[in-house]
């Protein structure tokens, strides 16, 4: 018999077919229409810097209704902020989280424009150590999940260090819903390939507790990392909850194991907006309408142009949706 593992398995090793477009390839309309399409805001974090609540009134108006926030926030460890310093700087950052607003702040800036932030990323550390300001600050801003962009590569060096890591996932789950949240994994494109005889992804699947751990996707980074985003959907129905939604404008890997950001910024410029690169996003969106996704958000990271990028992503993900 074959077992999911091997399913799963034997599609990473093949060349993707299905999340592609081909060029007799109509239209696929998605089977659950999309009710509230998201922005991951690492899309727009120049302008939030600029002007955050011009920013949110900005996305409101265009169409958008969920945002999901990255950090560090004024609470997290210092750890995750001495870590997100280089990187910021690289990439000509200069703030995160709440910009220089308070929780509160912030969420009335959202309710005035009629938006919802149903999820933020966070680090393991300010999770495991500061949770009370974690979920105070989530109760006000109305978040359902937190959770991490990508696991600490000194945490993830081979499957010993992925089955910890995968435990630590569960007992944080169980603190998070004691302050009303879930913990939440965003997929980055790495652990997606064999290590020792398993995909460590798929030992994280099966290792964590679905109550307590829920998945992202990332329909780019798990594409650059060689598997197929609606393999995993299906072979997981109910696991995802969550997707980050950013083309390509080819078919691009990464280099080696996807493992860390000097890996992740090369491919930036590979990324399109949703609907105009070679991923069949139509396809993948059904499917994962009908496996259990119920937040999508366009993501396409540090976006050169944010206004193009937001109408024109905003109009294809509305346009697959069917009429009511």
């Amino acid at each position: 018999m074959i077992t999911r593992r091997d399913f799963i398995r034997s599609a990473a090793a093949i060349p993707i077919g299905i999340a592609l477009k081909t060029p007799s390839a109509r239209p696929v309309r998605t089977q659950s229409r999309i009710e509230r399409v998201g922005l991951g805001l690492f899309t727009i974090p120049k302008l939030l810097e600029e002007d955050f609540s011009g920013a949110m009134a900005r996305l409101a108006t265009i169409g958008y209704k969920e945002v999901e926030l990255f950090g560090p926030y004024p609470y997290s460890v210092p750890e995750a902020v001495a870590s997100w310093e280089p990187i910021a700087k690289s990439i000509g950052l200069s703030q995160s989280g709440y910009y220089g607003h308070t929780p509160q702040q912030v969420r009335n800036i959202l309710d005035a424009n009629g938006l919802t932030s149903p999820s933020m990323h966070i680090d393991l550390g300010t999770l495991q150590t500061r949770l009370d300001e974690v979920g105070e600050a989530s109760q006000e801003l109305g978040h359902q999940y937190a959770g991490i962009a990508a696991i600490p590569p000194e945490l993830r060096t081979n499957l010993d260090d992925y089955r910890r890591i995968a435990d630590t996932f569960n007992e944080i789950g169980l603190a998070m819903k004691e302050v009303g949240l879930q913990f939440l994994y965003h997929n980055h494109g790495y652990g997606l390939v064999e290590l020792e005889g398993i995909i460590p992804f798929n030992l994280i699947l099966d290792r964590t507790d679905p109550e307590l751990v829920v998945m992202e996707m990332d329909v780019f980074w798990m594409t650059a990392g060689r598997a197929d985003p609606v393999e995993y959907l299906n072979a997981y129905p109910g696991r995802f909850k969550l997707m980050h939604i950013k083309d390509m404008t080819e078919l691009v890997r990464f280099e080696g194991d996807g493992g860390d950001p000097s890996q992740w910024i090369p491919l930036f410029p590979n990324m399109a907006d949703a609907g105009e690169g070679v991923l069949d996003l139509a396809g993948i969106l059904e499917v994962a309408s009908m496996t259990g996704v119920e937040h999508f958000y366009l993501e396409r990271d540090l976006a050169a142009d944010p206004d193009q990028t937001l109408k024109a992503s905003y109009q294809y993900l509305s346009s697959i949706s069917p009429a009511e």
